[in-house]
This record gives structure tokens, sequence and C-alpha cells, in this order.
């Protein structure tokens, strides 16, 4: 059977799947790839099911070693790639021989990339999903330097081309469309305005969870009356006390306390995704737009 043999893992590699939805009313959110659609391309240049598992590698770094023959592919943030030593491409299929060491360089555009192999990381499924919850504590542990990593059997048709052409250069500032509420309300008119009036700079308290915002104007509540809990969305922007709004991502809470003045439309949750600490962000009005890529 063929497997992987991790080498290094860089900042963060995690198992990730399109997630395990549906678990909420128990508290458990839906997690699964940050980048979904980074994570679906590496799938499709590979021809797995779209249910199958890759690795999430942060900001790169990652070396792993084929045992038997294996492909793969790795899309999202852009890395250089090697196969013992050779430059090899991203956003395309790789044919990998027994004994074959594929790196993965320092990210030099966004901050998650995706290494999907033929077949899946065949991980055991928690609540139907392989994905790693940060946290919840759900899913597979963290990849750690030398654990073998079993290669599944989630192939389906082989894909018509190896090759799919890269994304666009994330811009500076990245754009990000939100639909206002649904408690926009509870903010100071002039707090909506500085919403999409200024930039916002991604902290390096950033994570799976969530990304921190900073702006000059914090957002302004009319009031300080407690609110109740309520269920979040990936793509929530909540406003915590100080009025430096969070981006929840894939592995936020199902609930919250404070309120949350925009929604980030699920187009661009991968835009947000690769989003890296000290990065730039605009927010502007769901529809007054294109979003590129």
């Amino acid at each position: 059977m063929a497997w992987l043999e991790v080498l290094r893992t860089g900042a963060l590699t995690t198992v990730q799947d399109r997630g395990r939805p549906g678990f909420a009313a128990l508290g458990v959110g839906a997690s699964g790839a940050a980048d979904r659609g980074s994570h679906d391309s590496a799938n499709r240049l590979v021809g797995n099911d779209p249910g199958a598992a890759t690795l999430e590698v942060t900001l790169g770094g990652l070396a792993v070693r084929a045992h038997g023959d294996l492909t793969v592919a790795v899309t999202g943030a852009r890395v250089p790639l090697s196969v013992n030593h050779t430059p090899s491409a991203d956003y395309s299929a790789v044919h990998l021989s027994d004994g074959d060491v594929l790196a993965l360089g320092n990210a030099t555009d966004g901050l998650r990339c995706y290494l999907a192999v033929r077949g899946g990381v065949d991980a055991p499924p928690t609540l139907g999903s392989r994905a790693t919850d940060t946290l919840a504590g759900l899913g597979p542990e963290p990849v750690r330097a030398g654990d073998r990593l079993a290669v599944g059997e989630l192939s389906s048709d082989w894909p018509a081309d190896e090759i799919i052409p890269p994304p666009p250069a994330n811009p500076s500032p990245a754009r990000l469309r939100v639909r206002l509420g649904p408690r926009s309300e509870l903010f100071e008119t002039a707090a909506v305005d500085m919403l999409f009036g200024q930039p916002w700079t991604v902290s390096t308290d950033s994570n799976r969870v969530g990304a921190r915002l900073k702006g000059a104007e914090p957002l302004r509540r009319r009031g300080t009356a407690e609110l109740a809990s309520e269920g979040m969305v990936p793509g929530s922007l909540q406003v915590p006390s100080g009025g430096q709004p969070v981006l929840f991502l894939a592995d936020h809470p199902v609930t919250g306390g404070y309120p949350v003045i925009a929604v980030v439309i699920d187009a661009d949750l991968g835009v947000a995704a690769q989003l890296v600490p000290g990065a730039q962000v605009r927010f502007e009005p769901a529809g007054s737009s294109t979003q590129p890529g």
C-alpha cells in the first residue's frame, strides 16, 4: 500500500476535507479546508472524488517522501516546489516514484496551500469527516514529522487536463465583499461608514479560527447592553468591546456573544483564508464590484 512519510511540516500542516456540516446544534462546527476552492482544485488535478482529504499547509515548508508510486498536486498559496531538489510546478499533476522527496518552500503569495495525493489522505473520519478542527479538537492531530500518512482510494476518472491556470496574485489591499447584519443596527452610523471607509490590517494573532483585524478607528456600538449568544457562520465579522473586528474562518465557534456587523460572502472566503499577518483588507458592500479571480 502506498503512503507518504512526513519529513518536515512547516508552521502547521493539518488534514482537511470539505468539513462536517450539520452538527452545529451539537456545538460542532463544520471546519474543513479554509480555502475550499484551492482544496477542490488540488483534488481535481489528481482525479480525486470531491470528498477526498488533502493536507493544508500554512506558509509552506512541508516535505514528504513517497512510498510507492504516487501522483500529487499543490494549489493555493504559491510556493516553490521541488522533487529530489529539482524544481517542479504547482497547479499541475506531479508524478512521484517510490522514494522521491517532494518539498515545499516558503509561500511567496498567500498563506495556505493544499497538497492532494491521488486517492486522498486516508485518516479515520470523525462525524463523517477527516477534517482537523483546531478549536474543537476533532479529527486527526496536526501532522508531525515522522508521521506515516496512508493513501486512500477516493479517486475517480483522471481529469482531462493535468494543469490548470493559477489564480492571479492577491491584490493589496485585498477586497472582501460583505452583507451587513445581522446586528449592524447595534452600531453607530459612523461605525458602518468606518467599516467600509478605512483599511484594516491582519494581526499576527490569527489562525484557522479567525483573523483579528486592526483599524485606525474602532467600530463603536450605540450602547453596552449584553447580547445573547447567537449562531456564527464563516465570514462573520464579530466586534468585541474594543471595537476591532474578528473575521471568523473555518474553525470558528458555533456561537458568539458579541454583535456581528457584517458577513463576508461565501465567494470571498477563499480570499480571506489566504490573508497573511500584516496584509491590508478593505471591505465593500456585496454587489458593488466584481472580485478578481
